[in-house]
């Protein structure tokens, strides 16, 4: 039995509840604050390329030259593509790079795209953590570049901002749910939380993900913890 004076143990998460109950009256959800906006992109395959890397593939001093921006400012499709060489030799060509320049060059496949490049067991990761995936060869106009690792399947993830990061109730890292209607519709489980000051509400998932829910095809989208 406890003494008389002992202090009562505080569930962790009854705490996390009491703090996220006080961000969002602060932030006005309870006073009527209407939901944000949000909106699912379908990310296709594409490259992300380093300094280095470009200087191999499109020639010394070469740079990206935007094709159109994304819905992330500051974010573009290039103009510039390349060529990737899978394990059994099966190639994807026209793979589109994706701007700004990276510190590491990475590619982004989906499951489908993996099949057909050979690779049996691509891992699902967040962008930027390829420690440990495979890697391919890359073929440029001006030359050729062998990545040791950095090519993965990117996890479905949200982007927003520290706002409305509160109002879900949801930290960086954190796991949320994507509720797709219509007739294919479909609940993703594990939506990964990327929170930054400069970033718009918006969920992207892969083309394999978006043609199984028929992500096209219905405005049923609903984001939840």
């Amino acid at each position: 039995m406890a003494s008389a004076g002992a202090a009562t143990a505080i569930d962790r998460s009854v705490v996390e509840q009491i703090v996220r109950q006080v961000a969002l009256e602060y932030l006005g959800r309870e006073k009527g604050r209407s939901a944000p906006v949000l909106t699912v992109h379908t990310s296709a395959r594409h490259m992300h390329v380093c300094r280095e890397d470009m200087d191999i593939l499109f020639g010394p001093g070469s740079g990206l030259t935007v094709d159109r921006p994304l819905f992330q400012e500051g974010f573009f499709a290039a103009r510039e593509m390349v060529t990737i060489i899978g394990p059994r030799s099966r190639i994807i060509s026209n793979l589109r790079i994706l701007g700004p320049f990276r510190k590491q060059s990475q590619v982004e496949l989906a499951f489908t795209d993996a099949i057909m490049l050979g690779f049996d067991n691509l891992p699902i990761r967040i962008s930027g953590d390829i420690t440990g995936t495979p890697g391919a060869v890359i073929i440029g106009p001006k030359g050729v570049v062998e990545l040791k690792q950095g090519v993965i399947r990117a996890g479905i993830h949200v982007h927003m901002n520290p706002s409305e990061a509160a109002y879900f109730g949801v930290k960086q890292g954190d796991r949320m749910k994507l509720r797709i209607g219509g007739l294919a519709g479909l609940t993703f489980n594990n939506v990964v939380t990327r929170i930054d000051p400069a970033s718009r509400l918006n969920v992207h998932m892969d083309t394999d993900e978006a043609n199984a829910c028929g992500l096209h095809l219905t405005k049923e989208i609903e984001l939840f913890k």
